[in-house]
């Protein structure tokens, strides 16, 4: 039935635009073969009045207008129902084309490409032309991940997912079900920002983790989105990252960690192939520093240390 509505709407709004004068109500029910099929005038007209309403919602600009019978016609201009012409500045364009990069390898690849060379047809600038020394340096987002897409449309109709998840210090994956909000791409790898149902709290999830397929499920979302999302930040803070009034104290072997001696505030050797680390103490910072394995030995807070204990025992156990 809604499809059968749709086609129905395409064709009045095409008879509306397509004349060159008004319609009358007995012209347009004689052009479509849905009205024709409605039954009684009463039927007609009803159905009629919800379709030109349904238009002008859509913002289809319909004038009413009387001939000199008395009888009423419709008409939709083509000069008051045509778009305005599009103007983009440089930056603008770079940030379409590079939003368009992020489907190089999904399946709207084809769509986004026809998208763009439209928007050049209206006049919008190039941002390749004219890059003179620096046409070998071509920014991309690349999209490889399976979720990615199912992901992205879920997040679009707010709808609820399920997928299977492996932590970074995990060796298995455990069902996830998640209320999506956003996804983001940092440092070249995309986030999965929601609301995790099992666990009752927000949640940021690496697309490159998900094993298996994403499942929509039906369903209101249980949780209120929050206005702003900052998948970013909330990353950064899971990792220990982010600015932190609190740090811990790690010994490195020398010639590993180079990750965690370039967040470090405070380096000191320590000797037999060992340093001491100061580093920002955040939430999520023994998972992070968990993947280093012996490499690393946590000195304090103490409560990080045994939350390290406790995960590598639990992956020892598999």
């Amino acid at each position: 039935m809604a499809i059968a509505k749709a086609e129905r709407l395409m064709n009045l709004a095409l008879c509306l635009l397509g004349t060159g004068r008004p319609l009358t109500k007995r012209e347009l029910r004689s052009s479509i073969e849905a009205y024709l099929e409605a039954g009684s005038e009463d039927s007609f007209n009803r159905m009629f009045e919800r379709d030109k309403d349904d238009l002008r919602e859509l913002g289809l600009v319909i004038e009413t207008v009387e001939n000199f019978e008395g009888e009423v016609g419709y008409h939709a201009r083509r000069d008051r129902n045509r778009l305005p012409d599009v103007s983009l500045d440089a930056e603008e364009a770079a940030a379409l084309q590079l939003a368009a990069k992020v489907w190089q390898q999904a399946r709207l690849a084809g769509a986004a490409s026809g998208a763009l060379q439209k928007l050049r047809a209206a006049g919008m600038p190039d941002s390749e032309a004219g890059a003179g020394s620096y046409d070998a340096l071509e920014p991309r987002i690349p999209a490889r991940e399976a979720a990615f897409e199912p992901l992205m449309l879920a997040c679009r109709d707010r709808r609820p997912v399920v997928f299977a998840y492996r932590k970074s210090n995990s060796a298995k994956a455990e069902r996830r079900q998640v209320e999506p909000w956003i996804l983001e791409c940092w440092r070249g790898h995309w986030y999965l920002a929601g609301w995790d149902r099992d666990r009752r709290a927000e949640r940021v999830f690496r697309l490159s983790r998900i094993t298996g397929p994403v499942r929509s499920r039906v369903g209101e979302y249980t949780a209120e989105v929050p206005e702003q999302v900052r998948v970013r930040e909330t990353t950064e803070r899971w990792a220990g990252e982010g600015a932190t009034t609190e740090s811990a104290l790690i010994r490195l072997r020398r010639g590993c960690g180079y990750p965690l001696r370039a967040r470090a505030t405070r380096v000191r050797e320590l000797g037999d192939g060992w340093e001491e680390l100061e580093i920002p103490y955040g939430h999520g910072l023994d998972a992070w520093l968990a993947e280093f394995g012996p490499d690393v030995v946590v000195l304090e807070p103490a409560e990080l240390r045994a939350d390290i204990v406790d995960r590598l025992r639990a992956v020892a156990k598999g």
